[in-house]
């Protein structure tokens, strides 16, 4: 098992009962995330939770850095737990090329680096995968690709019904990455997965119906950003 930060651990044990006590955990799939070298996870964002419930999940394996967005860091005293657990900061559809660098830096030191492709909570809306998952695939092709479809996080905050947390790690059914398969093309097939074992929940104290698909219009400029497990709900391997 690679290192883990006394941050990390002590931001895992504090959400701990949130997640795994009053949110039942459930965890399946562990043994696709490797404990030693590079991993790129991808996974499904429906609520704050997400990343935490990530990274309690993944914790008997390894700790997951993630692109958090960088407001994050604006909020007093969040900035020095987020550097102790690693994480990394990226302004969120900017074309943040320092960010990415640091990731692809962080993935080739044997790094495991987190991130949503749907880039920001879904909040009911079917959302596009972002290419930014897809670019750092590409720079660093010795990473181990992992999935992981999360489920129930969004009922957390909805006492007093209790929720059921479930992730489930798993491998790309498609398979690593395709001899010329463009990294937005990795980046839907991989959201795609693993949103058919996880549909789109949406957020907040009260369901709602999801949103249909927005009509289809210019693409927006590619980024990634996964939300970081951080030490209490906030919205990113970048969130």
């Amino acid at each position: 098992m690679s290192a883990v930060s006394p941050t990390y651990r002590f931001v895992m044990a504090v959400t701990t009962p949130a997640v795994k006590w009053w949110g039942r955990l459930e965890v399946s799939g562990l043994e696709h995330l490797p404990t030693e070298g590079p991993v790129l996870l991808a996974g499904n964002h429906d609520s704050y939770w997400d990343p935490v419930a990530i990274g309690i999940a993944g914790l008997p394996r390894r700790q997951i850095r993630a692109l958090a967005k960088s407001s994050m860091w604006k909020v007093r005293g969040l900035s020095k737990i987020l550097d102790g657990m690693g994480q990394i900061p990226i302004d969120r559809g900017s074309g943040d090329t320092h960010a990415m660098d640091r990731a692809i830096d962080e993935l080739r030191a044997g790094a495991c680096i987190g991130v949503f492709p749907e880039g920001t909570r879904s909040l009911g809306r079917v959302l596009r995968a972002r290419s930014g998952f897809g670019r750092l695939a590409d720079a660093v092709p010795e990473a181990t690709l992992v999935c992981a479809a999360v489920q129930g996080t969004v009922d957390i905050p909805r006492f007093p019904k209790r929720p059921r947390v479930r992730v489930r790690f798993f491998a790309p059914e498609g398979g690593p990455r395709h001899a010329g398969e463009a990294p937005g093309e990795l980046s839907v097939r991989l959201l795609d997965e693993i949103r058919r074992h996880a549909p789109i929940a949406h957020a907040g104290r009260r369901p709602r119906a999801v949103a249909p698909p927005a009509e289809a219009g210019p693409a927006a400029t590619p980024d990634a950003e996964a939300p970081a497990p951080a030490p209490a709900p906030a919205e990113t391997p970048s969130s």
